[in-house]
């Protein structure tokens, strides 16, 4: 689709390039868009989670903002600017209006690195500010508290620059059609680029001129118009969901694979474990030991490499190269929550601690450093310590010699690669750090007493990183990405047999219910923080939520869990759910800020809500002989058949939902008190074997009738069922567990 900038096309057009810079690729581009969503990240909250410091009097500031009334770290990190923000809202759109003034959208997140440059560079610039006070309206807007809002004006800017990322900066017109966008500008020419003020400039001289401004006006509707018709998701006639677009799936994502380091893309690289995860489960129904291969050895490249933390634990954002070596150092709560959920796979399959080992380190940091005391887990850490990115996690040469013995520093510099140069540099910033050095196990052999010193120089290492000014913590919590790290914790308690997981996933669980569950109304909000709650419901945030409810169910066959999951699956298809064509809106109808209403499919480094969605219900219908949950699973597979066809590298989450619906899962049915140890022995076996297209459930409860009727005559006794049919009732675990991965016996009907 070509953009129609009419009389603005050519002059905006030219400036577009310098949009570009700091922009990462986040995967395999959407169906909708001509390239991929490029990403650029990480910045320095307002909010940390150091220990608290002695009380200071309060900082009188130049400048305020109506962002000091709202909660989000990211908009409050916004509020002291000289530029007038405004949250999205009627406010900011009536002055636009009245006014007749273009508006500037400008969308980031709390630990967006490039944000907080241009923000340093234009935002807090008088003169910019000034400028922007004059001629525009301009709201700031987190995009992980309304990624509807972002969906709508990154789309454009994907479809008219060939690509996108964050900060996400878009110039709308009174009525929010966007006409122009881009991401980083950067304040002054450099780079070969023109500056931001440039493109303020031209934008308000084409603006003022009346002739020129009806032209882009009407451009703007007529592209807006076209945007909106290319985004409507339609059903292929014709097309029959089978095996086949599996088939096709596995070849296309073995073909991505990058052999030298692993990984399903050259530089950088994302983990976006979605992908892999299925890749691994046809490796394992189809016996393709390549694609198990492929999978194992990304998971121990992305485990070795920097982007893994290996003094504090848990993952990085991304890489920015091929190896895995320097990330952008912000640490986000949704690739952790996917990263347990691939390494619990990994372990699972190739029976190595190892895989185990990254889960609890995983598990660990975010306990201690990611979860509010009644139990809520935080969204996110920043990449800068001090306005410098890596600081906090980075060392030199000289402070490893002043902290550890000529020992420990001797297995240290040869394990993770420590050199006097460093092989890392924040060019962001006007005056980098020089000679850091991000770690990366480069030399994994150790003998008994190296491994020794290495965890002796580990210790002392944590003890003195943490005297460090941390990175920013993001504190808000999120319904969505809870759901998700809720279910990853559940499930890996389940697996690793670790009951503080289970205890931790049912506390966070207690925390979602008491601050943003409606029960009257089977309404879920999105944001907690500062003990107030948001009034935005979104998709993301059911099918999150009822995917982590399942997780915990299936992890302790407590009957709360499967009522809350029912209750979540009906309020989250009463708003969102398109009974006549399938799929679901990313938004209610209620919210009539939006221009537009989506249904996002694409996977990126998190799943869409319609492939969580669809996954879940399928589940969730196998348990309780739901059909209408089963229908809107299907027809939600069916409407996005183009893309599981034509795209499956950008639909990995959704075509395992595919999978899910063409191959019959099997239904183990655990009978008797779901408290007795006996119970708890089968559903730890039921647990320890990797088969993912399973439901686990007891026989209490709203489950299926056919579950309600299996009454053992003593203790506990455990149906593995298929279809219609059973293998003949055990209570022998070892036997659950064999069954479960496929060893056959006679089967007979219920």
């Amino acid at each position: 689709m070509s953009p129609q900038f009419l009389k603005l096309k050519r002059p905006l057009g030219a400036l577009l390039a310098v949009s570009l810079l700091g922009c990462q690729p986040a995967g395999d581009a959407h169906q909708n868009a001509p390239a991929p969503v490029k990403k650029s990240e990480a910045a320095p909250a307002t909010i940390t989670n150091a220990p608290a410091a002695p009380a200071k009097p309060a900082k009188k500031h130049k400048h305020s903002n109506r962002l000091v009334n709202e909660k989000s770290p990211y908009l409050r990190q916004h509020m002291h600017n000289p530029v007038d923000w405004y949250p999205w809202g009627e406010e900011a759109f009536a002055k636009a209006r009245e006014e007749g003034k273009p508006i500037l959208l400008s969308i980031g997140y709390s630990t967006c690195h490039w944000c907080h440059v241009m923000e340093r560079e234009s935002f807090e610039n008088e003169e910019i500010a000034e400028y922007l006070n004059a001629h525009f309206v301009n709201i700031k807007v987190d995009r992980e508290e309304r990624p509807d809002v972002d969906k709508i004006y990154m789309t454009f800017v994907q479809m008219t620059t060939g690509g996108g990322g964050w900060p996400l900066n878009v110039f709308l017109t009174p009525d929010r059609k966007p006409f122009f966008g881009g991401t980083y500008f950067p304040a002054e020419r450099k780079y070969g680029r023109r500056s931001f003020m440039d493109l303020l400039g031209l934008i308000v001289e084409n603006w003022k001129d009346e002739k020129r401004r009806t032209e882009l006006l009407k451009g703007a509707t007529e592209q807006f118009a076209a945007i909106e018709k290319h985004t409507i998701a339609s059903k292929v006639e014709g097309l029959v969901l089978t095996e086949s677009l599996l088939t096709n799936a596995v070849t296309r994502f073995k073909s991505m694979y990058e052999p030298k380091f692993g990984g399903f893309a050259q530089r950088p690289k994302f983990p976006r474990p979605s992908l892999p995860r299925f890749l691994l489960a046809q490796g394992v129904k189809r016996n393709d030991q390549e694609a198990i291969k492929m999978v194992l050895h990304t998971c121990d490249e992305m485990a070795t490499g920097g982007i893994y933390d290996h003094i504090g634990g848990g993952f990085a954002r991304y890489s920015v190269d091929a190896e895995w070596l320097v990330p952008h150092f912000e640490k986000m709560l949704y690739d952790n929550a996917q990263l347990i959920q691939l390494y619990l796979d990994a372990h699972l399959v190739s029976g190595e601690q190892r895989h185990a080992d990254v889960v609890h380190d995983v598990i660990n940091y975010v306990l201690r450093d990611m979860t509010h005391p009644d139990g809520g887990f935080y969204s996110a850490e920043d990449a800068d310590s001090e306005g410098q990115e890596g600081k906090f996690y980075c060392w030199t040469m000289e402070q490893l010699k002043e902290l550890l013995t000529a020992e420990e520093l001797k297995v240290v510099v040869r394990h993770f690669g420590v050199t006097e140069k460093g092989n890392f540099e924040d060019h962001s910033h006007p005056e980098p750090l020089k000679n850091l050095n991000v770690l990366s196990i480069v030399d994994p052999k150790l003998t008994d007493a190296e491994q020794i010193l290495i965890e002796s120089a580990k210790a002392k290492m944590f003890k003195q990183r943490a005297t460090r000014v941390r990175p920013g913590l993001d504190d808000k919590v999120l319904a969505s990405w809870n759901g998700l790290m809720l279910g990853a914790i559940a499930r890996a308690g389940a697996v690793l047999n670790e009951p503080k997981y289970i205890a931790a996933a049912e506390r966070n669980l207690s925390f979602i219910q008491d601050k943003l569950w409606v029960a009257k109304s089977k309404t879920l909000y999105h944001r907690w923080r500062e003990g107030e709650r948001d009034k935005v419901q979104l998709l993301d945030a059911y099918s999150s939520m009822l995917d982590g409810a399942l997780h915990l169910y299936e992890s302790t066959l407590n009957t709360n869990h499967l009522q809350f999951a029912i209750d979540l699956s009906e309020g989250m298809l009463s708003r969102f759910y398109d009974a006549k064509e399938g799929g679901f809106y990313q938004n209610g109808d209620g919210d009539k800020s939006l221009v537009m209403r989506l249904k996002e499919d694409y996977d990126g480094a998190e799943p869409s809500g319609n492939s969580v969605a669809s996954l879940a219900l399928l589940k969730l219908s196998k348990i309780t002989d739901r059909k209408d949950l089963h229908e809107a699973a299907e027809k939600t597979l069916e409407l996005f058949g183009r893309n599981l066809q034509n795209s499956p590298q950008g639909v990995p989450y959704l075509i395992t939902g595919l999978d899910y619906l063409l191959q019959e899962p099997h239904r183990l049915v655990i009978a008797g008190d779901a408290k007795d140890a006996d119970a708890t022995k089968i559903l730890s076996a039921a647990h320890s074997v990797y088969q993912p297209n399973k439901v686990i459930l007891g026989a209490e409860g709203p489950v299926e009738e056919f579950a309600k009727a299996l009454k053992p005559d003593e203790g506990v006794v455990a149906f593995l069922c298929t279809g219609t049919f059973c293998h003949p009732p055990t209570q022998n675990p070892l036997k659950v567990a064999s069954l479960l991965v496929g060893k056959k016996e006679p089967a007979k009907t219920p």
